[in-house]
């Protein structure tokens, strides 16, 4: 049974991938959802059902466009993977208890969140707002620590990236983003959630400036690694917080 609950949540994340790269890149370029149906972004063609597969239709294609052949951004296939294999870690780490659907629900928000801003370096307003209250009636129904610790997160989270956005080093993107995190992550996992997120980031960034993909001073998204920083300190945090503080003792 659990075998089967676990493909099939997986199948799940992975259609809904594929619903959340349409938003990700329609919503910030002003677009509708709906109009007009997918299509191939090169010449505009109306993709079909078998088009449509997730993972699977960009695989058996080669990444490449059956109309026009031109070549699809590998970012589709990430994002619809990327849903689905978290999807199955938010499962097989909580199950279908409330904290596993805070799980699916802040997935979701990061997948959206990634793709907006490799794609443009925008992270939508409306996205955020979308989430803000599914995310807070979450927390309220299935409360993981007292109500001042979320609300203690989501200032700490929202106030150090403001700080940094004032010297021009952030987006209010990000500010509003870790906000929101940090409602949902409270305190202390949220600062741990930053720690995370600026490793990574420097680490990637590094390597970038080191192999020439990118010059001094160019600016990166940051959301990514927001994003991957909450879902590590969501389903680590409190292990990672008693290892620290052992190690230290």
């Amino acid at each position: 049974m659990t075998i089967f609950l676990a493909c099939y949540i997986t199948l799940i994340g992975l259609i809904l991938g594929s619903f959340f790269n349409v938003v990700a890149l329609r919503i910030p370029a002003g677009e509708s959802l709906l109009r007009p149906p997918s299509h191939c972004p090169s010449c505009s063609t109306q993709l079909k059902a078998r088009d449509l597969v997730p993972v699977l239709s960009y695989l058996f294609t080669q990444g490449k466009c059956r109309h026009c052949g031109s070549r699809i951004s590998p970012l589709y296939m990430l994002g619809e993977l990327a849903t689905g294999l978290l999807f199955l870690w938010m499962y097989l780490q909580f199950g279908l208890t409330g904290k596993g659907i805070i799980g699916f629900l802040l997935v979701s928000l990061a997948v959206i969140v990634t793709v907006a801003d490799l794609k443009f370096m925008r992270i939508p307003n409306k996205v955020l707002l979308f989430f803000l209250p599914l995310l807070s009636l979450a927390v309220l129904l299935f409360p993981e620590t007292s109500l001042v610790s979320h609300l203690l997160g989501a200032a700490l989270g929202g106030g150090i990236l403001l700080l940094l956005a004032l010297f021009g080093g952030m987006g209010m993107g990000d500010v509003k983003l870790m906000a929101l995190l940090g409602l949902v992550l409270g305190f202390p996992n949220v600062i741990l959630a930053f720690l995370i997120a600026c490793l990574l980031g420097t680490m990637v960034g590094g390597t970038l400036l080191l192999t020439g993909r990118i010059q001094r001073k160019q600016h990166i998204p940051f959301g990514p690694w927001l994003a991957a920083g909450a879902l590590l300190a969501f389903s680590y945090g409190s292990h990672l917080i008693s290892g620290y503080l052992a190690l230290i003792r």
